[in-house]
């Protein structure tokens, strides 16, 4: 897996065509589970996957601004469990000699028409040469979606109570309508938890909730979802936790950091020794050192600490977002904003070897450490500043402000009707009275 800039060289003899080896492009701003939805399923279709990243100019002409960079972009395709290999400046319209360049016989894209600035469909070359493969689009999310959802600060989009949503208990609808809904939801969350294959279980999914927990003298209780592959033999068990709202750069350069210090620690300790390789493979495979468990904070908490109609993603949003990600071995769903001694000793993995946290100035400062527990147990360590420390929901939405006219027109063309002046002065009443509150505390 990595990534390319460079442009497709003219005159280059065209290489053999894989059938295994499949095509996905697009612009994949902030990377969300409606992306990854698209190209896990592209996954199962092949042995490889190559996905194309457009150029913040081919996209600005095409369609509008990005609300992140080419750079940033990349960050997050490459960091997809299904993907093998991104691809930087990929045209806007597909062409024949790109993908071919490539090696890529067949090229995957959702069931909905993607047209360029000309109104054209953007595949008509690949379609005409019967190189072509649909898959189902991601229901009821989209990068326009999650604008709008900035631009009207709505909350109609959190969820109270997932674990009872995926039961079919909860939720809009009838019963017959909940279950279903619930189901279809169920589903999604294991297709997400699939290795880098896409078919095999990968992800350790659970719940923790602490909801009449207290009465029984607990502090909370485990419950699994989905059982994945699991630590194996040597390996680490780390801990990391957040809201991972809008899951982007931030995020993942803070994961990746996670896995690059622990590979460090293992070399240190000769786990990379040819005779330590040697004999992981004789009892199957090779694998890495660590084991991370994320832990993601439910929207009830994310409100509460920082208002207006945050988090933007729901709690199913980003946890789907987490999961995708190459560097997470295990999610828990509803895990608390501080992390106790009593619940990182009841992990399901056991007590880890480490809680990290990164750079962060998204959630605000506490007079209480939250991470006392895990400091007192001498488990902490601190992930310092990387290239994008600073990109977090907060920063994604505040680019989105700052370029408000054009992020105006390309939600009208897209049909949305509501006053969006009226909107955006809502969103800035609401983040003064949220400003206000938080120093009066």
């Amino acid at each position: 897996m990595s990534s390319t800039e460079d442009i497709l060289p003219p005159g280059d003899p065209a290489p053999e065509l894989l059938e295994g080896r499949l095509w996905v492009d697009g612009c994949f701003d902030f990377f969300h589970h409606g992306h990854a939805g698209a190209v896990v399923q592209a996954r199962q279709l092949g042995d490889e996957l190559y996905v194309g990243v457009h150029s913040d100019e081919a996209i600005m002409e095409n369609k509008g601004p990005t609300v992140m960079t080419l750079r940033e972009r990349l960050l997050a395709t490459d960091a997809c469990r299904w993907v093998t290999k991104s691809i930087a400046h990929a045209p806007y319209v597909t062409q024949l000699d790109w993908i071919s360049h490539f090696g890529c016989k067949y090229v995957v894209h959702g069931d909905d028409i993607t047209s360029d600035g000309g109104g054209e469909d953007c595949y008509r070359f690949v379609k005409a040469a019967d190189r072509f493969k649909v898959v189902k689009r991601t229901p009821s999310i989209s990068t326009t979606d999650l604008v709008g959802r900035m631009l009207l600060c709505t909350k109609g989009h959190f969820i109270k109570d997932l674990e009872r949503v995926l039961a079919g208990d909860d939720g809009h609808g009838t019963a017959d309508e909940r279950k279903a809904t619930g189901e279809a939801m169920r589903e999604r969350v294991r297709l997400y938890a699939t290795d880098e294959t896409a078919r095999n279980p990968g992800v350790d999914v659970w719940f923790w909730s602490d909801k009449q927990a207290a009465a029984k003298g607990k502090t909370g209780v485990f419950r699994e979802l989905f059982k994945g592959k699991g630590p194996k033999p040597g390996q680490r068990v780390v801990y990391v936790d957040g809201g991972f709202d809008l899951f982007s750069s931030g995020h993942i350069a803070f994961l990746r950091s996670v896995t690059q210090t622990e590979e460090e620690l293992a070399r240190k300790e000769g786990w990379y020794s040819q005779q330590a390789v040697e004999e992981r493979k004789g009892k199957g495979a090779d694998y890495g050192p660590v084991f991370v468990v994320a832990g993601v904070h439910n929207d009830e908490v994310i409100n509460t600490w920082k208002g207006v109609n945050y988090p933007i993603m729901n709690i199913f949003e980003r946890g789907l977002c987490v999961l995708q990600c190459r560097y997470i071995h295990a999610i828990i769903f509803g895990a608390p904003f501080t992390p106790t001694a009593s619940y990182l000793s009841s992990l399901p993995w056991g007590t880890p070897d480490a809680v990290y946290h990164g750079p962060t100035s998204f959630m605000p400062h506490s007079d209480d450490d939250v991470y006392a527990a895990p400091k007192k147990m001498g488990i902490f360590r601190q992930i310092g500043n990387h290239e994008f420390g600073e990109v977090n929901a907060g920063t994604i939405v505040q680019r989105i402000m700052k370029s408000r006219d054009l992020y105006e027109a390309r939600q009208k063309a897209k049909g949305m009707k509501a006053e969006i002046e009226a909107a955006q002065r809502r969103r800035e009443l609401l983040e003064e009275e949220q400003r206000k509150q938080e120093e009066q505390k």
